[in-house]
């Protein structure tokens, strides 16, 4: 799938099973028109607002390799991977 149309942004709290006890606030598309197939192999688009639209960016995200917090600062993503390690220390 792909993002073929956006409008306005939103900040969120984002968190995800792929990043480890953390979340963090991420800046989206408040509005989303999304190109894909169905299970069938058909053409097909899906308009979206509101979670709907986020999750529709972070699971599309996903699908090309991003994760959340690579969409928020280097200061913020700096802070996680120390907490992380500290983390990783104790165990």
């Amino acid at each position: 799938p792909e993002i073929v149309l956006s409008e306005g942004k939103v900040a969120s709290e984002e968190s995800c099973l792929s990043v480890v006890d953390y979340s963090a606030e991420v800046s989206r598309n408040a509005q989303v028109k999304v190109r894909g197939v169905d299970r069938h192999g058909r053409p097909m688009d899906i308009e979206a607002e509101g979670l709907l639209a986020i999750c529709l960016q972070h699971e599309i995200d996903h699908l090309n390799g991003t994760l959340y917090i690579d969409r928020i600062s280097s200061l913020k993503r700096a802070l996680y991977k120390k907490k992380l390690k500290k983390k990783l220390k104790k165990e």
